[in-house]
């Protein structure tokens, strides 16, 4: 079938027939002159329920068996784009008890297949595992006792471009024209010159960076290959994929037979993009599960970090973001402050750990999926890659503990309440001069309202808590003070919400 063209067509629905077995939905469709099934898989049912932990490996943990593996920089010291700390993922896993009393549930781990650069985005082999990180036998390692505590992860499939040291690129400079892997990549001038910059390049590469070569998804050996490789980690025993710019690979039918190939291996893996604007050409449900939700992180940042957006904008920014994808996909969404790829919050909130503090009880009360980037909670700083990239600091001394314990308590806030995970969201207050905003997240019976303060000033707000199914008398509980109100005329007033915090407010009856 063609590669492109799916969403522009007509499609006629046939047949449709629910295999409980593998909680698929088969849809046999009418596709231009071809006849083809469509297999629908619903998003993990686990992510409801998840918190995530975004980890650069060479910079969380380095742990003994990595010591005599070879010649690192010290830890801690200046990032740089090139130098090697050490980082592996035996250390890891023997930070697993540390992730759970933080209240993490899923890791998120950046490229760990063998590469010459410290991020490993420069794949050199998709089916072997860093020995810097400590191979195969270590992700199995981490897998293994992160299963059996309770965790899932997800790890970074960098499909777009490979590494110079990628074997069939190699192949192709040594052999030119006679290379049978030529047309694995864009080539367009022989012969290639991977490294002298006085020379043209000769072949495509992400952002013209001669060591990124982008890969041709459109020849079928390729195509088969990036799908042999989601196959085989998923079998592995992996919980799902980060798909690194998968936009760049625009071609919506690779993406499908994507899905199709990792859900078959397991319908409960998690297929998660890296789309930085609106990507609802790969959430239509044959795709991806979800989005990073860079778009919410840029209003975070804006209303909480830099103090440069109001409350009217932040709250007409998140009700336009809920709005863009379909539930299924909004609730899936991975929610951040921060990334490898961006400066960190605290950074940009000139380490003030209250405005940070104040974004993180945001995170976990919003509709989807919260992701800590790693040495947030113990207040590290970093600007641009690669000062975001530090070696995790672990003297308890040097920590900020007032991050922390928030992190938990917010965390531990999200797992009791069940509407914080899955309840709708509905605005019920947004006020520029006090720069407060509350919303209600509502499932069932459970009514939750959360209201928010981006100030360095405490304030008091009233609300109309019309259309939500509260009643008056009903009473309205803080469950991060002692504070209690009552609901008169559809409204309560006098909220008490600090500075640089919030109220969670937890609807009973009297």
């Amino acid at each position: 079938m063609h590669a492109s063209g799916f969403c522009e067509r007509s499609v006629e629905y046939c047949s449709i027939e629910y295999n409980r077995s593998i909680n698929a939905l088969y849809q046999s469709v009418e596709f231009g002159v071809y006849n083809m099934t469509i297999e629908i898989f619903p998003t993990p049912q686990w992510l409801s329920d998840a918190v995530f932990y975004q980890i650069f490996p060479d910079r969380f943990c380095k742990s003994r068996q990595n010591t005599h593996v070879a010649t690192f920089a010290p830890w801690g010291s200046l990032p740089t784009a090139h130098n090697v700390m050490g980082g592996d993922l035996h250390g890891i896993t023997a930070q697993i008890p540390y992730l759970q009393e933080l209240g993490i549930t899923a890791i998120y781990l950046t490229p760990v297949f063998m590469s010459a650069s410290n991020h490993r985005y420069h794949t050199d082999d998709y089916f072997r595992v860093d020995p810097l990180l400590g191979g195969d036998v270590a992700l199995r390692h981490l897998l293994d006792i992160a299963h059996a505590a309770g965790l899932k992860v997800i790890i970074d499939g960098v499909f777009n471009h490979c590494g110079r040291g990628f074997f069939p690129f190699h192949h192709v400079v040594e052999n030119g024209a006679d290379s049978p892997y030529r047309e694995w990549f864009y080539i367009e001038s022989l012969p290639l010159y991977p490294y002298d910059e006085s020379q043209p390049a000769g072949y495509a590469a992400w952002w013209n960076l001669r060591a990124l070569p982008k890969l041709n998804v459109s020849y079928p050996p390729v195509r088969q290959f990036l799908l042999d490789v989601a196959q085989y980690w998923i079998e592995f025993g992996i919980d799902g994929w980060r798909l690194d710019v998968p936009n760049e690979i625009a071609d919506h039918e690779f993406w499908r037979e994507f899905r199709v190939t990792v859900k078959r291996a397991n319908p409960e893996a998690y297929i998660l993009g890296e789309i930085w604007e609106d990507a609802s050409n790969w959430l239509d449900g044959t795709q991806f599960d979800a989005v990073m939700n860079y778009p919410v992180r840029r209003l975070v940042v804006d209303f909480f970090a830099t103090r440069t957006g109001s409350a009217a904008e932040f709250s007409a920014g998140i009700e336009c973001e809920l709005q863009r994808y379909p539930s299924e996909h909004a609730h899936a969404a991975l929610n951040l402050l921060g990334s490898h790829d961006t400066e960190r919050f605290l950074t940009l909130a000139e380490g003030n750990a209250d405005r940070l503090k104040a974004a993180v009880l945001f995170l976990f009360t919003y509709v989807g999926v919260p992701c800590i980037y790693y040495g947030d909670e113990i207040g590290l700083q970093g600007g641009k890659d690669p000062l975001n990239r530090a070696a995790f600091d672990w003297d308890v001394q040097h920590w900020n503990q007032s991050i922390r314990e928030w992190i938990i308590r917010c965390a531990g806030l999200r797992q009791q309440f069940s509407a914080l995970r899955q309840g709708v969201l509905s605005i019920v207050h947004a006020r520029n001069a006090s720069r407060t905003v509350a919303y209600a997240r509502v499932l069932g019976r459970e009514i939750l309202i959360v209201a928010l303060n981006a100030s360095d000033e405490d304030a008091t707000i009233d609300m109309l808590l019309s259309g939500l199914g509260i009643e008056d008398e009903m009473l309205l509980h803080d469950q991060l003070s002692a504070w209690s109100y009552v609901v008169t005329a559809q409204r309560i007033q006098r909220v008490k919400v600090p500075a640089n915090s919030g109220a969670v407010l937890l609807v009973s009856r009297r």
